[in-house]
């Protein structure tokens, strides 16, 4: 083993017992300045700065104290060596490119780890604001590019020849993408969602062949993580919903009520015109319908039966106001019909149907 060590670091010194104790207790010191004094100091720094409106910072530098921690204890370890072994680790080539490719490691493992924050929270990078569709996506694009470049970087502070190494992986790239068509297809169908911002996480959205629809949870490189209305999570494919009509059902202001009732061709055009008017009357006293559009008529004849059309908005997107609306104005309309004695067709010729 000391002949390994004499290769390495040919004025490497054999250590006595106090040589030794000096470098354990430097290591030891170190540690205990790392975890007692450098640690506290950057979380109270930390919570120091989002006090004072700087959450992002804040959030930066308490994601950077691991990596700061763990890099003083290597460089409280290179120190107890060279103290070990009576030299500066710094005079050697080999030492020296391991103890800054060390650092390299670290500080691209602090971007890398603050990357991974806000990706599991990236409310926190708006700083309260409305989610942005592109924060998540080009987070992760971000991951990649930062352990792409941690790679280069530390291959060539070894002069490691990289010109090969780049057209084998241009040549391997044009292979692969001949292979990965619908993959690549689905991604750059991510950046079109990202780009275009039809929606944004947390938004209630349905396409317009209505077989997905659901509240959007996460928009990955490849696909969008939907819950359905049942709870159920889809993984849809981002050229799925690039080629479709999106509905961002989350930006509605208004939602309409429509439904039909069919009457029997017995009622007399007063019974009929009394029973529209005066539940057109009571549709445009409720608080909540908007009175710019209310629609009561017989809008179609049929033998034995009429149907009339009730239609109207209500003044919000919450679908439990909306239904609590949509009931009374229904009890409003059981009301009117046992009032004007309306007769209703029989299943035969006609039903009492609704929909929204």
């Amino acid at each position: 083993m000391w002949d390994s060590i004499k290769w390495l670091i040919p004025n490497a010194k054999l250590p006595t017992w106090m040589d030794g104790l000096v470098a354990l207790i430097l290591i030891i010191i170190g540690c205990m300045i790392t975890q007692w004094i450098v640690k506290p100091l950057l979380l109270k720094f930390a919570r120091f700065l989002r006090r004072k409106g700087h959450p992002v910072i804040g959030d930066i530098i308490e994601q950077f104290v691991p990596t700061i921690r763990h890099a003083l204890f290597v460089a409280s370890i290179v120190l107890g060596l060279s103290v070990l072994f009576e030299v500066w680790f710094f005079t050697y080539q080999a030492t020296k490119n391991f103890f800054i490719s060390m650092m390299f490691y670290f500080a691209f493992k602090g971007v890398y780890d603050v990357l991974s924050f806000y990706l599991r929270h990236p409310e926190r990078f708006e700083t309260g604001r409305d989610q942005d569709i592109l924060t998540p996506f080009f987070l992760r694009i971000s991951k990649v590019m930062v352990m792409t470049i941690a790679m280069f970087s530390i291959a060539s502070l070894w002069n490691f020849n990289l010109n090969g190494f780049l057209t084998a992986i241009g040549l391997t790239g044009v292979a692969l993408a001949f292979g990965i068509r619908d993959t690549l297809a689905h991604i750059f169908g991510g950046m079109s969602v990202a780009l275009d911002k039809p929606f944004q996480i947390g938004d209630w959205i349905m396409t317009g062949d209505e077989k997905i629809e659901g509240v959007v949870e996460d928009i990955n490189l490849r696909s969008t993580l939907i819950t359905t209305s049942d709870k159920g999570l889809v993984y849809v494919p981002n050229s799925y919903l690039v080629n479709r009509p999106i509905y961002n059902l989350s930006k509605r202001s208004q939602r309409k009520v429509e439904y039909f009732i069919f009457v029997s061709s017995d009622n007399t055009e007063g019974q009929v015109v009394q029973f529209i008017e005066s539940l057109r009357e009571q549709i445009t006293l409720h608080p909540k319908v908007l009175k710019n559009v209310i629609h009561v008529a017989m809008d179609e004849m049929r033998p034995g039966s009429n149907r009339i059309i009730v239609r109207f908005f209500v003044d919000t997107n919450d679908t439990a106001t909306m239904l609590q609306t949509k009931q009374d104005i229904l009890f409003v309309s059981k009301q009117f019909i046992e009032d004007y004695n309306i007769k209703l067709v029989s299943e035969q010729q006609g039903t009492f149907t609704w929909n929204d």
